[in-house]
Order: C-alpha cells, then structure tokens, then sequence
C-alpha cells in the first residue's frame, strides 16, 4: 500500500515538472502559435497568472488580427480574476472602445466598472478608481437600461456614489475642525461644504453639511475683524436661512438659533460702530469745513 503511494507521489512530481518544463520551453522559445494555444490552455484551466505571461508574449503579434478580440478579453478576465482590479478596469475599458460590435461588450463594460469599484480604496484614500467606477457605471446604467444587470449596476453606482459623498463631507469637516489652528480653513470648509452641496443634490449628507456649513461661517464672523464681519454675518445668515427652510426640524436646529442670535446680536454691535464711525467722520467734516 505505501509503494503505491510512493508510485503515485512520484508520478505527481514528474508530471509537475513536466507540466513546469513544458511551460517554460514555450514560454521562452515557442513560436507565437504555440504560445496562444497554451495561453488559451491554462486560461481555460483558471492559471490566470500564467496565462497572463503568454499573453503578454503573444499580443504583438495578434495586434490588428481577429484572435485579438478574444485575447484582449482573457486578457482583463485574467487580471480580473487575479485580482489585479485597476488593470482589469482598464483592459475591459479599452475592449469595449476596441471592439464595439463585440458580443461580449455589454459583459466587459459591465465588468470594468465593477472592477473599478473593487479596486477603489476606503473612502478616506485617493478617490482615482472610486471616480472611474462611477463613471464607469453612469455610462453603463444609460447606455444598457434593459440589461439584466441593471439592478445590480444601479445598486454598485448608490454605494460609490455614498462613498464617495462620504469622503467629501470627511474633507469640508476637517477643513471646519482645524480651523482653529489655521483661520484659513474656515473659508477652505465653507467652500467645501458648498462643493458637496452643489455636486450631489439630495445628498445623504445634506442636513448635517447645511449645519456645519452654518456652522463655519458662524464661527468665521467671531473669528473675524469688525470691518469684515457684515459681509461675513449676511453669507452666515443666509447658510442659516437654508438649513431651517431645506430641515424646519432639523436635530441641529436648537444649537443653530442660539448661534443665529449670537450673530444677530453681533450684527447689531457692528452697525451701531460703524454708525459711531460715521457720525464722527461727519462731524470732523463739519469742523474741517468751518476753519476753511
């Protein structure tokens, strides 16, 4: 019993060795038909990582010819499948520009978004294939309403579309949260918040964007010198305006009316120095005329 399993571990082995030889050989000194067909071979046996080194061999050769086609295909499949996400996205990108009459173009569009979106980081890192993805699926939904991925398609572009809302609102938040330490930010998160507002209508971020946007500009009026607060308390009370007209029951409503009282208060301190200002200023007029 174990001479036989000695046999037949050694027959494994040999036929391993074999079967890496055999690789080996064509892969460094077989003509461009025997590496297709072996390509084709291990691609069909799901050896995507050695497929991938045939194929890469092979693909000059087959530029412009109709086996093309479907090498350009095992080509994103194979980096799909080897998880090489960001690759696979682009190669079946560049199929469906390649092969427009294709069958397998509404497969491979579809699969170039989805590998985007796997390949797209969490929302606090480069957002580079989070955006593809969404492009990527935009263009999908539209341009294949009736395909039986559509549902599936549309539930793919929700989530990166949060995801990446999600990033935004992070970035204007920070900007507000450090303002302390740099005043600057504070026009930095207002302008971020306005950004997200205006890029994602009926965001998921809405209200709460709307309140640190209030938030901000409130905090930007203290923080500011006298000459340059009336400007600053209008735009404050106008994010304030938009907060209670788009959230009349917002959760942040009770804190944003003590803050809209704080800047009323400071609207009316203001006017009433730079009223002083005035009247002085028309008094020294007055003066300067008499001595002329």
């Amino acid at each position: 019993m174990q001479k036989i399993k000695n046999l037949a571990y050694l027959l494994m082995l040999s036929l391993l060795f074999f079967s890496c030889g055999e690789y080996q050989k064509v892969l460094n000194k077989g003509n461009v038909e025997d590496q297709y067909k072996m390509a084709v071979k291990l691609y069909e046996s799901k050896k995507y990582g050695k497929a991938l080194r045939l194929f890469e061999k092979v693909t000059p050769a087959y530029r412009g010819k109709p086996q093309m086609e479907r090498v350009q295909f095992m080509v994103a499949q194979s980096n799909f499948n080897e998880k090489n996400y960001s690759l696979a996205g682009y190669y079946f990108d560049r199929f469906t520009v390649n092969y427009p009459k294709s069958s397998k173009k509404e497969e491979a569009a579809f699969l170039s978004a989805y590998s985007f979106k796997l390949a797209s980081p969490v929302f606090s890192k480069d957002p580079t294939d989070t955006n593809k993805a969404l492009e990527a699926f935009q263009s999908f939904i539209s341009t294949y309403p009736d395909s039986d991925k559509i549902d599936e398609a549309n539930k793919h572009y929700k989530e990166i579309r949060l995801k990446l809302q999600k990033k935004y609102f992070e970035i204007a938040k920070t900007y507000y949260t450090t303002a302390d330490y740099d005043k600057r930010n504070y026009k930095a998160a207002i302008q971020a918040f306005d950004n997200l507002l205006s890029d994602y209508l009926g965001s998921e971020f809405k209200e709460e964007a709307l309140y640190y946007r209030f938030k901000a500009a409130h905090d930007f009026v203290l923080k500011s010198y006298d000459r340059r607060k009336l400007e600053r308390i209008k735009d404050a009370l106008e994010a304030f305006e938009k907060l209670e007209r788009n959230y009349p029951e917002s959760q942040f409503m009770e804190d944003s009316k003590v803050m809209l009282l704080t800047l009323q208060s400071e609207q009316v301190r203001v006017e009433a120095i730079i009223e002083k200002i005035k009247v002085e200023e028309e008094l020294v007029e007055k003066e300067n005329s008499k001595d002329k």
